[in-house]
């Protein structure tokens, strides 16, 4: 698990309210948009402000789409991405 992944968990427990270890088992598949009662379009928009806080990275809006919330996976990849471009 590198930084990114340590911190995006964090993240996601710490915006969701997640039960404490819960995020520790996400796998790249783990769903989460529409499987996370907790991720829903309000916790979205913490979840982004977040991210770009604690990750030190920005978040352009033409880069949110509904893929990019699907997984675990999917969103850490992003993650990755935006932290090896900052």
């Amino acid at each position: 698990m590198d930084t990114t992944d340590r911190k995006l968990r964090a993240i996601l427990s710490d915006v969701l309210g997640l039960r404490p270890g819960q995020a520790d088992d996400f796998t790249a598949e783990t769903g989460l948009f529409g499987e996370l009662p907790e991720l829903d379009s309000m916790a979205v928009a913490g979840l982004l402000t977040e991210m770009e806080d604690r990750l030190d990275i920005v978040i352009d809006e033409d880069e949110i789409d509904g893929e990019l919330f699907e997984t675990y996976g999917s969103l850490l990849k992003f993650a990755r991405s935006k932290r090896d471009k900052a």
